[in-house]
């Protein structure tokens, strides 16, 4: 944010209202558009990052504002269009779970298999939010200890997977987190704020949700996907054609022309 406020010459307090602007109009475009989605498998998954401090050292810390902490970011991915139906920054705990399952279910337009990973927390908010039309699996990992000379951050090996229904009748070829565990691998690049060992996390909670918001806007529409050869968007149903930047710049113009009416985002790109 300091690079840009220099290239462009303004102040980085202009930086950062600009970075509040563009994710309050992308989380309610988001909220608007990814609806009715027409999804077959939807595999979900929890991506860690913190806000002004870790949740170890938020009570020595000077000054820590509310939302300080572990930020769990919760993402749902189609698994054939790689849409990401749904996202949520919250704790990673049970009422967060139900919160961000009833939103899944809420953008779907028929019964889809989901399949998650191992945290208990799952089950609860996956019936309470699907009820009965859902067909759910998890994919437990079995791990093992990590090489000798693994160092303090590297991953334990995995040895094994279990592959678990849970309601339904899902697919057992289908279960698995390999497409979800990948977008976090995305998110992570491509957001510095989600980068370990890094001096980049942000102060605040609010700007932390701005940024998955504006991403999440970015990925779907306006970032073409390698292997699909357009963006998730399309592959989706959800638009016609790529984005550029300049529509969700509009989207922002959109918003900021009537603060006090409900917005009506049509982007020409996207309908």
């Amino acid at each position: 944010m300091r690079s840009v406020s220099r290239v462009e010459d303004v102040s980085i307090n202009t930086v950062a209202k600009l970075l509040a602007d563009a994710g309050e109009a992308c989380a309610a475009f988001h909220d608007e558009a990814v609806r009715g989605v027409k999804s077959k498998r939807v595999r979900c998954d929890e991506i860690w990052s913190f806000v002004y401090a870790k949740k170890r050292t938020v009570p020595t810390a000077k000054a820590a504002p509310d939302g300080a902490g572990d930020a769990w970011t919760w993402t749902a991915l189609d698994a054939d269009t790689k849409l990401l139906v749904s996202f949520l920054v919250a704790n990673r705990d049970a009422p967060s779970a139900h919160d961000f399952m009833k939103d899944v279910a809420s953008r779907l337009a028929n019964q889809v298999q989901v399949t998650t990973d191992a945290n208990k927390v799952y089950l609860d908010a996956v019936e309470g939010a699907f009820g009965g039309d859902v067909d759910y699996a998890k994919l437990i990992k079995i791990y093992g200890d990590g090489p000798s000379c693994a160092g303090r951050y590297s991953p334990a090996e995995c040895t094994g997977i279990i592959k678990e229904r849970m309601m339904g009748n899902p697919d057992p070829k289908h279960i698995s987190t390999s497409y979800v565990e990948r977008q976090n691998l995305s998110i992570r690049m491509s957001m510095r704020r989600f980068t370990r060992l890094t001096n980049a996390f942000r102060k605040k909670l609010a700007s932390h949700i701005d940024m998955v918001a504006l991403y999440t806007v970015w990925y779907n529409f306006v970032r073409q996907h390698k292997t699909l050869r357009c963006s998730p968007a399309m592959a989706g149903g959800l638009s016609k054609t790529l984005w550029g930047m300049e529509d969700v710049v509009a989207l922002i113009d959109v918003r900021a022309a009537k603060p006090n009416r409900p917005a009506v985002y049509k982007v020409g790109n996207s309908n």
